[in-house]
C-alpha cells in the first residue's frame, strides 16, 4: 500500500511539474493582450519602420529616427529621456516602478553607401547615401513596440514591475551602448532582450566576436619625391611595413583571431614624401583575452614600422567590444515563446521577391523559411560579426534572437537587406520578433524563479570577472552636423 501511494505521489508530482513547465509557453490572458496589442500596433509599427527606412541615418546622425521612436514612446504614456551618456539621439522610455526592471534594446542607425529600393533588382534610392543594411529601421521599432505592450499590461494591473526601452544609437560604427554602458545605465536592470534582423527565426545561444578598433598615425617629414628625397622620411613607407607585419602576423594567430584594417590616408600626390598617414585596423576575436594579446603583437608592429621607417606615430584607441555572454536559461524561455507565436506566414509573391533576391545576389532560389529554429547547443564559435550588445550582456543578463527578414543566403550589410526591409518580407520578421520578445517579457515579469535562474547562470558564466569598457576615456566622438 505505501508503495502504490508513493507510486501515486509520484505521478502526481510529474503532472504539476509538466503543468508548471508548460504554463509559461501557453496562451495565457496575458499572452493573448500582448498578442492582440502588438496586432493593434502593426499599422503603427511598420510606418515607424518604413520612416526610418527612408531617413537611413549613419552613426550619431540619427535625429529623425530618433524623434520618430521618442515620440511614439511619448504618445504611449512612457516617461522618455532624451540626449543620455552625451549622445543626441540616445533614448530612454521607462513605465512602471519597483521590481523586476526588464530593459529592450533598439537600434536605428543606417550603413554608408547602401541605398536601395524595395525591388529586386539592385538600384539607388539616392546614389551614394546611406541604407538600412543591417535592419535596423525594424529593430528599434519591434523593440519599442514589445515594450508598448508590456506598458499596457502593467498600466491595467495585470504585470507588475517597470519595463525600459533603450534607444541604442550608433551600432554599426561607434558602439552607443558602450556610453550608455559606462553611465551605469544597465546596471539596476534584472534582465535584458534584444533581437536582430537575419534570415531565420532564431534563440540565440552562442556569442559573438570580441573586438578592438584603433587608429594608428604616422608623422614624417615631407620632401621632393625626385630632387632630394634622402630629405624626407615617408610616413606611407611606415604604414606599409605596419600593415605588411600585420600580414604576417596572421600567420602566427589563432585560426579564430581576424584583422582587418582600412587605409584612411596616405599621402596626397606622387612627387611629394608623405608626412602623414592614417590607418584604422580591426581585431576580433571569440574571447576578449586572445583578442587583446594580438592587439598587444600589432602595437609591437606599429612600433617597429616607425623605427624602420624613422618616423613618429601615435595610436589612438577608439573602441572595442566584449564578446556575447550567452544565457541558455533565457535562451530556452525565449525559444518557447517562439513557438508559441509559430513560424513566419508568407504569401507567395513575398516568395517570388525572395527568389529574385536570392537570383540577383547569385544564391540558390531557395525562398524564405519561416520557421523557428530548434535550439541550438552552445558550442565555441570560430567565426562571426561583432556587438556592442555582448558588453550589455556582462553587466546584466542578456536574452536575444535573431528574426527572418531576408531570405536565406542574402549578404548581410547589403542593398538585398535593405530591399527587404522596406517591404512586407522585413515588417512581417518584425511583428514576430516584436511578439515573441513581448511574450517573454511576460513570463519575466511572472515568473519570479526564471529571473532566479536567469540570474543564477549569468553569475556562474561571468565568474569573477569585472566588467570594464574597453572603451577609451572619451566623449562620443559626435560627427559635425551639415
Amino acid at each position: 500500500m505505501k508503495r502504490k501511494n508513493l507510486l501515486i505521489f509520484n505521478f502526481c508530482l510529474i503532472v504539476v511539474l509538466f503543468q508548471t513547465a508548460g504554463a509559461q509557453t501557453a496562451w495565457t490572458p496575458v499572452k493573448r493582450a500582448i498578442a492582440a496589442s502588438i496586432d493593434r500596433q502593426r499599422t503603427d509599427l511598420t510606418g515607424m519602420s518604413d520612416a526610418i527606412w527612408g531617413f537611413a541615418e549613419t552613426a550619431f546622425l540619427e535625429t529623425q529616427s530618433a524623434d520618430v521612436l521618442a515620440a511614439y514612446a511619448e504618445q504611449q504614456g512612457f516617461r522618455v529621456q532624451r540626449g543620455l551618456a552625451e549622445m543626441p539621439t540616445s533614448i530612454v522610455a521607462e513605465y512602471g516602478s519597483g521590481k523586476p526592471i526588464i530593459g529592450i534594446l533598439g537600434e536605428f542607425d543606417a550603413l554608408p553607401g547602401l541605398s536601395q529600393k524595395a525591388q529586386v533588382e539592385k538600384e539607388p534610392l539616392v546614389e551614394g547615401a546611406p541604407g538600412h543594411g543591417c535592419g535596423h529601421n525594424l529593430f528599434g521599432v519591434a523593440s519599442l513596440g514589445a515594450a508598448t505592450a508590456i506598458k499596457e499590461m502593467i498600466a491595467s494591473g495585470q504585470l507588475q514591475g517597470t519595463v525600459r526601452f533603450y534607444g541604442t544609437p550608433a551600432e554599426e560604427k561607434y558602439f552607443g551602448k558602450l556610453y550608455l554602458a559606462r553611465a551605469g545605465l544597465f546596471d539596476d536592470l534584472d534582465v535584458c532582450l534584444d533581437w536582430h534582423p537575419g534570415p531565420v527565426n532564431d534563440a540565440n545561444t552562442n556569442s559573438s566576436m570580441a573586438l578592438i578598433d584603433y587608429i594608428i598615425e604616422f608623422y614624417g617629414k615631407a620632401a621632393h619625391a625626385a630632387l632630394d628625397p634622402w630629405n624626407g622620411r615617408s610616413a606611407v613607407d611606415a604604414m606599409e611595413l605596419y600593415t605588411t607585419g600585420l600580414n604576417y602576423l596572421r600567420e602566427h594567430i589563432l585560426p579564430t583571431s581576424r584583422i582587418h584594417y582600412q587605409i584612411e590616408k596616405a599621402g596626397d600626390v606622387a612627387n611629394v614624401v608623405p608626412e602623414y598617414a592614417r590607418i584604422w585596423t580591426r581585431i576580433r576575436d571569440p574571447k576578449r583575452e586572445n583578442m587583446m594579446a594580438v592587439y598587444e603583437r600589432a602595437l609591437k608592429i606599429a612600433q617597429g614600422a616607425s623605427l624602420m621607417a624613422e618616423v613618429d606615430y601615435k595610436v589612438t584607441l577608439m573602441s572595442g567590444l566584449h564578446e556575447i555572454l550567452v544565457n541558455r536559461a533565457g535562451a530556452t524561455a525565449l525559444h518557447d515563446n517562439m513557438e508559441l507565436v509559430g513560424p513566419i506566414q508568407y504569401t507567395s509573391g513575398e516568395q517570388d521577391y525572395a527568389k529574385g533576391i536570392q537570383r540577383a545576389t547569385g544564391k540558390p532560389e531557395v525562398g524564405l523559411d519561416g520557421s523557428i529554429m530548434p535550439l541550438q547547443e552552445t558550442v565555441p564559435i570560430t567565426q562571426g560579426a561583432s556587438t556592442d550588445v555582448g558588453d550589455v550582456s556582462w553587466i546584466v543578463p542578456e536574452i536575444g534572437l535573431t528574426g527572418a527578414t531576408a531570405p536565406l543566403g542574402t549578404p548581410w550589410h547589403s542593398w538585398a537587406v535593405v530591399a527587404c526591409g522596406g517591404m512586407s518580407i522585413g515588417h512581417k520578421g518584425m511583428i514576430f520578433a516584436a511578439k515573441s520578445l513581448a511574450l517573454t517579457m511576460a513570463d519575466l515579469f511572472q515568473n519570479p524563479d526564471l529571473v532566479a535562474a536567469v540570474k543564477k547562470e549569468f553569475r556562474e558564466r561571468k565568474g569573477d570577472y569585472n566588467y570594464k569598457p574597453i572603451l577609451p576615456d572619451a566623449p562620443p566622438p559626435i560627427p559635425a552636423k551639415g
